[in-house]
């Protein structure tokens, strides 16, 4: 369904005007937010996977600097192992040009100290090899992990340095309104319930507007981040139910789409955004005093970068 059509037929429900729809019109118009419905859990699904890709990038980031020690040890041994075989070589060697020189002495000892030479000498060349094979894998393992080290902390960058121009944006609103922190490598604005809607509604106070709009300044001009909103409630029921809102989670889910669709008139691009609602089902608080359910009312602004250079280096392994 388009949200135009969705938000005129959800406005004219809830504003109590009269109006007839047809069966036809009210089953398409049902089926239509069903799919709507399962977009939105095909892209939380989406998203779950790339959180889970990016947990992997970070074991993997740990085991590649592992493997570099590890590496790094069996490096040094080797080079030991040369170093001993080398000396032992040249002492063969010498020993062997000394027989060479003296006519007709120890004949049968001056053949078993060739062999030895030739088999020391083959060893000999079989672990440079093998050294040399180290320490060329040694460097390009180092040389991953620091690649992998050097965009971990770009992306960690620009996590801190977007918290704060959104922060900044937010400055004159009041801390039990909204917060902003980093989780996971990931900014979450959380707005309070006061501060966007009023008790069972969907539309956006002129505070609240404000707010997201200048928030909206914060995110449009970063082309490199996926913004999901997630709206939450507490565990009460709604006062009021319509055909278009059954319970909390259709509540939370409807206040996504209000503020989603401020955010985008703003400015913030309708490709880099998802409105979802997690309803009663993720609290911050049990759901056990009226303090608490206050604070289990609010929506989640979710900003998470994009880690298209990690999976990159990734797929090279």
């Amino acid at each position: 369904m388009k949200l135009f059509l969705k938000l005129f037929i959800l406005s004219v429900l809830l504003s109590g005007q009269g109006c007839i729809v047809t069966k036809k019109k009210f089953d398409d118009m049902l089926a239509q937010k069903v799919k709507a419905e399962g977009e939105l859990a095909e892209k939380a699904d989406q998203l779950d996977k790339a959180e889970k890709r990016l947990r992997d990038l970070e074991e993997q980031q740990a085991k590649l600097a592992a493997d570099t020690a590890t590496l790094g040890e069996q490096k040094r041994l080797t080079q030991r192992q040369l170093a001993e075989l080398t000396m032992e070589y040249d002492k063969l060697n010498a020993y062997y040009k000394n027989l060479m020189t003296s006519s007709g002495k120890m004949n049968r000892d001056l053949i078993e100290q060739r062999d030895q030479l030739f088999a020391i000498q083959e060893n000999l060349d079989k672990t440079r090899k093998l050294n040399d094979s180290l320490s060329t894998s040694l460097l390009e393992r180092e040389r991953k992990v620091k690649e992998l080290e050097t965009i971990l902390a770009r992306k960690d960058k620009a996590v801190q340095d977007l918290k704060k121009k959104i922060s900044d944006a937010l400055l004159g609103f009041k801390e039990n309104d909204l917060t902003v922190q980093v989780k996971n490598g990931k900014v979450y604005v959380s707005l309070a319930e006061q501060l966007l809607f009023k008790s069972g509604s969907v539309e956006v106070d002129d505070k609240g507007v404000a707010a997201l709009r200048q928030l909206a300044v914060a995110l449009k001009d970063n082309k490199d981040v996926q913004v999901m909103v997630e709206g939450h409630t507490d565990n009460v029921p709604i006062g009021r139910k319509s055909p278009y809102m059954q319970d909390n989670w259709d509540l939370s889910v409807m206040r996504a789409t209000s503020i989603t669709r401020i955010l985008t008139n703003a400015g913030v691009k309708t490709t880099q955004i998802l409105a979802t609602g997690r309803g009663e089902y993720a609290p911050l608080m049990p759901n056990t005093s009226d303090a608490n359910r206050q604070k289990n009312r609010r929506t989640e602004i979710i900003v998470t970068p994009h880690l298209d250079e990690l999976f990159k280096i990734l797929e090279t392994n």
